[in-house]
């Protein structure tokens, strides 16, 4: 564990580890602690499937505008994850606890949100942890631009390797059809498979696996920029996560989800090399998002 100290802010990067030999249920989870000394409230931010607690801390630009407003910020390096099974959901909170345990944080404010797949875990984990009545309560859970509906992620794999636009997208979604089909079978012989473990599957209006959010605030954050992904994937609106993501919130809408904001950005996908991406952190915008956090 090492402990650096960056304008006032008080940045402390490791890992919490149980003793796996006598507890091998237990996962590791690195992480990295951004910690107010006034704790308000805790930020808990899961990363895209190939990123880290680096990656979000550099593509997101929340830190300072947090900690000015005693929220502390905890990014998780758990990854490479659309979905969760039960018992990672189980490990999984154990770990959270654990980390809060030791690092003396409170659990009586706490946010949960991540980005790409990352929001896929986000919104599992806090149903689970409701669920299961755990000692953390998440007051608001937050995705952006995740694949919540792994159905039609399936779908949209097929057509761009049909389509063959982009190399890095053909070898995402040969990789997506191939582990699919190995994990959940064939859509065609049947998707509940599919609804066990997603988010969200339009095709059967589903979300079993995050109705325990009822009563908590929701944000669902998306850049559905259609010129940006036909020029360089060839993908129409209907392939988009925007286009799953806007289709959940009707459905969260229409089964009482009184706490649900769908928020469509425009022009505010850029990675921090400047390159343009409508997949990208800098869709929230961290002053909104903290006063989301903050107000009662």
């Amino acid at each position: 564990m090492r402990i650096l100290s960056i304008l006032m802010l008080f940045m402390i990067s490791g890992c919490f580890s149980s003793d796996k030999e006598s507890n091998p249920k237990t996962i590791v989870v690195d992480y990295e602690l951004v910690k107010a000394e006034n704790q308000k409230a805790l930020l808990v931010l899961f990363p895209c499937f190939p990123c880290d607690a680096e990656n979000t801390k550099t593509e997101f630009k929340i830190f300072e505008v947090a900690i000015k407003n005693n929220i502390s910020v905890l990014m998780m390096n758990f990854n490479q994850h659309l979905y969760l099974e039960k018992e990672e959901k189980e490990k999984l909170a154990n770990e959270l606890n654990s980390i809060l345990e030791q690092e003396n944080l409170k659990t009586d404010n706490v946010f949960i949100g991540g980005f790409s797949s990352g929001g896929n875990v986000s919104f599992l984990l806090s149903n689970y942890l409701i669920q299961d009545k755990n000692k953390i309560q998440p007051k608001g859970v937050f995705l952006v631009d995740s694949p919540i509906d792994l159905l039609e992620l399936y779908k949209t794999s097929q057509k761009n390797i049909e389509k063959n636009v982009s190399a890095e997208s053909l070898e995402e979604s040969k990789w997506i059809v191939s582990e699919f089909n190995k994990i959940f079978g064939e859509p065609s012989k049947g998707i509940s498979k599919y609804e066990e473990n997603s988010p969200f599957t339009f095709q059967s209006k589903s979300i079993q696996n995050i109705s325990s959010l009822k009563d908590v605030k929701l944000r669902l954050y998306t850049e559905p920029d259609t010129i940006w992904w036909k020029e360089n994937r060839a993908n129409e609106y209907e392939d988009l996560n925007a286009y799953s993501i806007e289709k959940l919130s009707e459905e969260l809408k229409k089964q009482n989800f009184k706490k649900t904001e769908l928020i469509k950005t425009t022009n505010k996908g850029y990675r921090s090399n400047g390159n343009r991406h409508p997949h990208s952190w800098s869709i929230v915008d961290a002053n909104d998002l903290v006063k989301w956090i903050l107000e009662e």
